[in-house]
């Protein structure tokens, strides 16, 4: 707006249309000036130590918006150039001047705003930082529940921020790095807990502290990644982290070679003779690999060779046409810069091929996950001998895979993609000794559900990351044929599929950014939830409670919920979720039930609030199945019925976690003062089990905030249409 104002073109006769044109433009301008200085200033108000500097920035702006408003002030005036009214016809250098006085204040508000925003993220971090130092040092299982449910709090706070920050940010490499460090921290978050609790339930066993402290370790270098990038600051290792690629490197020299057609004189030999060699030194990583195919080696060092050919005959016929331009010299010139890219182009099909094809068949070999199987099992069995063995197989395999993922890494095409293969590196680094240590701690405890369990949440995190490689290959591959535009949809917002007769198959729709932020949110949430129902009701003696039963396969389908979220888990498509959480309201209605029935066994003065908690959960799950049974037409009113269902799925579970504390401590409370309560009635047989993830899982007394296997965390994708 300010630039068409500015803009405008000084002309003798101006219709009754051009002068309210400038009028409407410079009220806009007035009104989004207003508008933006609203925010500003309730910011200001909010955090002290910035309100002066904001106040005068949000001064400056609205000052200027006013002074533009009265300059374009012309479409009621008859003669808009009379001297009486200053318009924007008798001084457009005011407007000039109001105009750069707006875009510097404006500029001004929208930097001290994100430095809050950047002081937000790191106190948040800092917290969690805290909380991580207490965790680490707490000794007992009820102080480390209480501790990690405050935790929990802080890693979703944390996420809303960082989230938001990652969608805000222009940079695609900056974005595909806090990607990979959000991901780590969600992986970790459930590893911290199942390692935590191993360590404190074998105190004394070294494999389950180094196992513990791998987790810790790998939290805090992904919080630090987090700040480096919002503060912008360079961390010491990112030269070592991202160093050229094949790819990159020869663009950059292709690029090179075909500006010798425009200037001859713009570069040196020696320039050109440098980037070749270290381009040459990186298809060394593929000729002395021990995984690359015999018949790859030989052409990579061939095509090599004759890049080496190519290149001493560009020079020679650019250093003759330097001193004689003539028509054959640069018809020769023209021939050799095509020879030489058409060589490095062949060397890029190569080693792409190269690439793609040892990740394909190590992906495919390793999808069985036999080393994994065997490694619980002979743990379980305790059988160190056995573990030692099936430990230097899963190194081996790791070693594998992670050489995998630094050749994907030079033909992988974009920046994103680079740091998406250097993450998974990283992940099969850490992971594979992680899962060693968890394995030997089962093995010297063999009768340990709580090592089991801890073993699987490491195993699962490989498998998950192993997963993300197809993913990861499909868009290597997907680059390097030229059908980048066409971005996948990652989250399951629908994917096809039937469910009767009278459905028809559902279309794939593509989320938007915030679209996807907000789902993901919502999503953590109820993962973050679903970990604080399974630690309350672990708590209870009695597993078999039906109380216990009702909450903990709430639990479980407000997880496949949340997998959901994650394109993940058993529900494919939104008729998958709609159902389930029909199902899942259903079982809150059983639960409100079991709660009136509870209530006859408490004491008088304790029953209202227990039935009025109760009644809150019944209208609770009735708005749910309303929402679940409405009908949605198109992309936008699917997502909102998405939005609204796991929405509302939170809002019971939210719920549910005060539920159970206050029913366990009244049972507690009853015990002591009865010493037994009236036996509850058969309710087990009524208990009716459907849906995808409608049945409790088997639950362990040890154990008191995770699920088995398939409950577990997932792997977090970050290609960043995620």
């Amino acid at each position: 707006q300010i630039t068409t104002l500015i803009n405008h073109k000084d002309k003798p006769k101006r219709s009754d249309k051009t002068l309210q044109a400038i009028q409407r433009v410079g009220q806009a301008v007035n009104l989004a000036v207003g508008r933006f200085v609203t925010v500003g200033e309730a910011i200001a108000n909010e955090n002290h130590e910035l309100k002066e500097e904001m106040s005068v920035a949000c001064i400056e702006a609205r000052r200027a918006g006013e002074t533009i408003a009265q300059l374009t002030d012309v479409a009621s005036l008859d003669h808009p150039e009379s001297d009486s009214h200053i318009t924007i016809f008798t001084d457009k250098t005011g407007v000039v001047k109001a105009a750069r006085l707006l875009l510097s204040s404006v500029t001004k508000v929208l930097v001290l705003a994100d430095r809050i925003v950047i002081k937000q993220i790191i106190t948040s971090r800092n917290k969690v930082l805290a909380t991580m130092e207490q965790l680490e040092k707490v000794s007992s299982f009820q102080e480390f529940v209480q501790i990690f449910s405050q935790f929990g709090n802080e890693m979703v706070e944390f996420a809303h921020l960082t989230g938001d920050r990652q969608n805000d940010l222009k940079d695609e490499k900056k974005k595909a790095r806090m990607a990979a460090s959000r991901a780590v921290l969600e992986k970790c978050t459930m590893m911290l807990l199942t390692a935590s609790k191993t360590c404190l339930r074998h105190p004394d066993c070294e494999s389950a502290r180094i196992n513990k402290d791998g987790v810790f370790h790998r939290m805090r270098l992904a919080l630090e990644q987090v700040i480096d990038i919002v503060t912008d600051s360079r961390p010491n290792g990112e030269n070592e982290m991202s160093p050229i690629s094949i790819y990159s490197g020869i663009k950059e020299f292709k690029n090179k070679v075909e500006g010798l057609r425009e200037n001859l004189y713009f570069l040196s030999k020696e320039n050109l003779s440098t980037m070749l060699e270290v381009i040459l030194e990186h298809t060394e990583d593929f000729t002395d690999s021990a995984y690359t195919s015999h018949e790859h080696r030989e052409h990579i060092l061939e095509l090599s060779k004759q890049a080496k050919m190519e290149l001493e005959q560009l020079v020679s016929v650019w250093m003759q046409a330097q001193n004689q331009k003539t028509k054959d010299l640069m018809e020769d010139l023209e021939v050799a810069i095509l020879k030489t890219c058409q060589c490095m182009n062949e060397l890029k099909r190569e080693v792409h091929s190269a690439a793609t094809s040892l990740a394909a068949d190590l992906l495919k070999y390793h999808t069985d996950h036999m080393v994994l199987k065997a490694l619980k099992i002979t743990g379980v069995e305790g059988n160190l001998e056995a573990v030692a063995e099936y430990t230097c197989k899963l190194s081996e395999q790791k070693d594998q895979l992670v050489e995998m993922c630094r050749l994907l890494r030079h033909v992988s095409g974009t920046e994103p993609l680079e740091i998406t293969c250097i993450h998974a590196e990283d992940t099969f680094q850490v992971t594979g000794p992680q899962i060693i240590s968890a394995a030997e701690t089962l093995a010297l405890h063999p009768s340990s559900k709580i090592a089991k369990e801890n073993l699987e949440v490491f195993c699962e995190a490989w498998e998950s990351q192993l997963s993300d490689m197809s993913l990861l290959l499909r868009e290597i591959n997907d680059v390097f044929e030229g059908r980048r535009g066409e971005k996948r949809v990652y989250l399951s917002l629908p994917r096809p599929g039937k469910h009767n007769a009278n459905l028809k198959a559902l279309k794939p729709v593509k989320l938007d950014t915030e679209e996807q932020a907000k789902i993901a949110k919502l999503g953590l949430e109820l993962h973050l939830l679903t970990s604080d129902v399974d630690s309350e009701t672990e708590k209870w003696e009695d597993q078999e409670n039906e109380i216990v039963q009702h909450g903990q396969g709430m639990s479980s389908m407000a997880y496949s919920m949340y997998l959901f979220t994650r394109g993940e888990g058993l529900l494919k498509t939104t008729q998958d979720l709609f159902h389930q959480a029909e199902i899942f309201a259903t079982e809150g209605t059983k639960l409100a039930s079991a709660l009136h029935a509870f209530s006859d066994q408490v004491h008088e003065d304790d029953k209202p609030l227990l039935l009025l908690e109760a009644e809150k959960l019944i209208s609770m799950c009735k708005q749910l199945q309303i929402t679940a049974k409405a009908s949605a037409q198109g992309k936008s009113a699917t997502f909102t019925k998405v939005d609204a269902c796991i929405l509302k799925t939170r809002n019971v579970m939210t719920l549910l976690c005060q539920l159970l504390p206050l029913c366990f401590k009244l049972l507690r409370k009853n015990k002591a003062g009865n010493g037994c309560l009236k036996p509850a009635p058969p309710w087990k047989e009524d208990r009716i089990r459907t849906g995808t993830n409608a049945h409790t899982p088997e639950r362990r007394v040890e154990t008191f905030g995770i699920k088995s296997l398939e409950n577990h965390v997932t792997n977090m994708t970050f290609l960043e249409s995620k």
